[in-house]
């Protein structure tokens, strides 16, 4: 299935590939940023080892372009308060410049020697750990900014793990056909976070946590399901 492995491809390169530094470097020099090149070409070199046909060169060096447009128009357009809708847009065209290529030149089989189940379950299984945890970041971000969470007794980094976790378990769950387990998994995250919220006299924190959760399950249930109707479709 050619599609997903191009998305298994851009996921690798925009959300496990790129660097902190690289991102600051690419929003300060735009255009001429030689992180940006690095980058573009990251995803030129995965697409191509994922793919294994120089005869689709072209139309890879064509979504590579592409690609180095989009980011470059995101650069130049965003600003700190619209970080987040750039984001957004930019992984949306990533996605169309995809799936046009994907609609309008393949025409040939897949020559892996994987099954396309495979690729299915590997690019959801990644989807829901670095890229769904930005997803969630930008998508909190606007509620983030109102609460006090606490952030200085927890560990460093611990909630991003937690949700990355969570949403493995829940993704795994659904493949199998054990998907009553994700109702203990909420119900056990409930009774560890119930002790912070009754502590807790600030209804935000009740709310966005709650919110988060939600959300965070809702993303790994819809991938799940999408997952395991492909698999077998």
């Amino acid at each position: 299935m050619i599609l997903v492995k191009l998305i298994l491809a851009h996921i690798i390169g925009d959300f496990f590939l790129q660097r902190g530094k690289w991102i600051e470097s690419k929003e300060r020099k735009k255009w001429s940023s030689p992180h940006l090149f690095l980058h573009v070409f990251i995803h030129f070199a995965l697409m191509l080892l994922i793919l294994w046909d120089l005869s689709v060169l072209p139309i890879i060096l064509l979504i590579t372009f592409l690609h180095y447009i989009i980011d470059g128009c995101k650069l130049t357009f965003q600003t700190e308060k619209t970080r987040e809708l750039w984001f957004a847009v930019d992984q949306v065209a990533h996605f169309l410049v995809l799936v046009a290529a994907w609609f309008f030149y393949w025409g040939g089989g897949d020559i892996s020697g994987f099954s396309d189940q495979f690729w299915i379950m590997l690019t959801g299984l990644l989807f829901l750990t670095y890229p769904a945890s930005y997803f969630m970041q930008h998508l909190m971000a606007s509620w983030s900014e109102q609460i006090d969470s606490g952030e200085k007794e927890s560990l460093q980094g611990a909630g991003k793990y937690i949700g990355m976790l969570e949403r493995i378990f829940v993704y795994l769950s659904l493949i199998t056909g054990n998907a009553q387990v994700i109702g203990f998994l909420l119900a056990a995250k409930s009774v560890f976070r119930f002790g912070d919220l009754t502590r807790s006299k600030d209804r935000k924190l009740t709310e966005y946590i709650l919110i988060g959760t939600l959300f965070s399950f809702l993303m790994a249930i819809i991938v799940g399901l999408l997952t395991t109707r492909l698999s077998f479709f």
